[in-house]
Formats: structure tokens, C-alpha cells, sequence
């Protein structure tokens, strides 16, 4: 079975991340010590490099956000931990940004295999853009791959996240499109007689299209849009005016 395949084939939605010791621009870090919080992981091809310079100031700025969501961001490559500290330097001496999450050095690429971040089709040695959702018990919940031509969105990692957590809190789904605090969709009915309470809910409340979607305003939910996510809210609004 070829190698790559068989790694991919360990990390699925609903699976304890994989265990990591790692070096990195912060010292040495593990996994599980981030037990109690929610991890971003996510890989970038290489250092000194423009897209993925754009994309560490990206997540840099956004940080507080993520903070605010108790979520820690945690960076990988290859590239070794010099190579980081050299490029997170000059990155601070031309923007006056401080990168404020770790970077992990993965020289031999362990923990990028263990999480299939290496696409062979496309490079046998550097790591595409990967990011990995990990809830506070270690799970994962969320995987996204990017090509290494085309940066992420940061607002929709953000809002994906979130949608997580608030998703999870409401015992909720949540819609296309949703953003903070929008109500979310509750969960269909399971016989005739929950059909037919929900249908008289719908006609009194004025809630949904039909008894299988239904909406519920949430609770615990935190207004930390940046002013990406709100640009985002405001066109998907405009969309559906016209």
C-alpha cells in the first residue's frame, strides 16, 4: 500500500489527533498539553516564501480572535527551527509583527507524514496547506487541504470554528452560510408525533421552511468577527437581497 495513502487513512474526522513531541520557535511543545483548549494546526510548504508569508501575518493578526474562541494556533514545515526564527525575524522587522503561536521545525517530516500533509503528486519533501481542527478533547473535527498556490481564508477558518463550537454548545447544525450569532438548525424529528409538534412550532414561530429545517437561536455565542468576517457576512447578505 503506498505510504502516503496509508498515513491520510489514520487521520479522519472524529479521531484523536495524533500525538506529538516537537521543536519549536517557542521551545519544545506537545500535543497533549493542549488538552482543555482547541487547536488550529496547520502546515505551509516552506519559509521565506511569499504566499506563506502572507498567510503567517494572516493568522498572526487574527490571533486575539482565536484566543477569545480558547483556541491556540500551531504552525509546522520542515524547514528547521533556524530557518523559522530567521524568517519570523524579518517578518518583524518589516511589519513590526510578532508571530505569537509556535512553529513547529519537522526536518524529517514525522509529524507531517503521521498527519498526511505531504502530497506526493505534488512534492515528496514540502507540506501542502493543511489545517487541522482539534477540539479541546483532542479530537479531530475539521480537516481543510489548500493547494500551495492559493493562501487560505483566515475569516472562514475562524467562522468554521466557531460554527464548531457554538454547533456543539446548542446541540445545533449549522446553515450555509452561517455566521455569528445566527440562528442555527435544529435537529429533525425522529417520529410522526415530533413531526406534527414541529409543524405547529414552525406555523406559531415563524421559524422554518418545513418541518425537517427549522431554526433556534443560539446561546454562548461570542461576537469576535474581525472586519474580514464581517465583509464576508455583508456580501453573503447582499447575494440574497438580489
Amino acid at each position: 500500500m503506498d505510504y502516503e495513502i496509508m498515513m491520510n487513512g489514520n487521520v479522519k474526522l472524529g479521531t484523536y489527533a495524533p500525538e506529538f513531541e516537537a521543536e519549536t520557535t517557542m521551545g519544545k511543545i506537545e500535543l497533549n498539553q493542549y488538552r482543555g483548549k482547541w487547536v488550529v494546526l496547520f502546515s505551509h510548504p516552506g519559509d521565506f516564501t511569499p504566499v506563506c508569508t502572507t498567510e503567517i501575518i494572516a493568522f498572526s493578526k487574527s490571533n486575539p480572535y482565536f484566543e477569545k474562541l480558547n483556541t491556540c494556533l500551531i504552525g509546522l514545515s520542515v524547514d528547521s527551527n533556524a530557518s523559522h526564527l530567521a524568517w519570523i525575524y524579518d517578518i518583524y522587522c518589516k511589519t513590526g509583527i510578532k508571530v505569537p503561536f509556535p512553529i513547529i521545525a519537522d526536518r524529517n517530516g514525522t509529524i507531517a507524514r503521521k498527519y498526511g500533509m505531504i502530497s506526493n503528486n505534488i512534492s515528496t519533501t514540502e507540506t501542502v496547506r493543511n489545517v487541522f481542527i482539534i477540539d479541546d478533547k483532542g479530537i479531530i473535527r475539521l480537516i481543510l487541504v489548500y493547494p500551495m498556490n492559493v493562501g487560505r481564508c483566515i475569516p472562514e477558518i475562524l467562522r468554521a470554528l466557531q460554527a464548531l463550537q457554538v454547533a456543539d454548545a446548542n446541540k445545533l447544525s449549522m446553515p450555509a452560510n452561517w455566521v455569528p450569532c445566527q440562528p442555527g438548525i435544529l435537529p429533525p424529528p425522529k417520529t410522526f408525533t415530533e413531526l406534527e409538534k414541529r409543524k405547529n412550532e414552525i406555523e406559531k414561530n415563524q421559524n422554518g421552511m418545513s418541518w425537517y429545517l427549522s431554526f433556534q437561536n443560539v446561546k454562548d455565542c461570542k461576537e469576535i468577527e474581525n472586519g474580514e468576517n464581517r465583509k464576508i457576512e455583508e456580501r453573503n447578505n447582499s447575494k440574497e437581497i438580489k
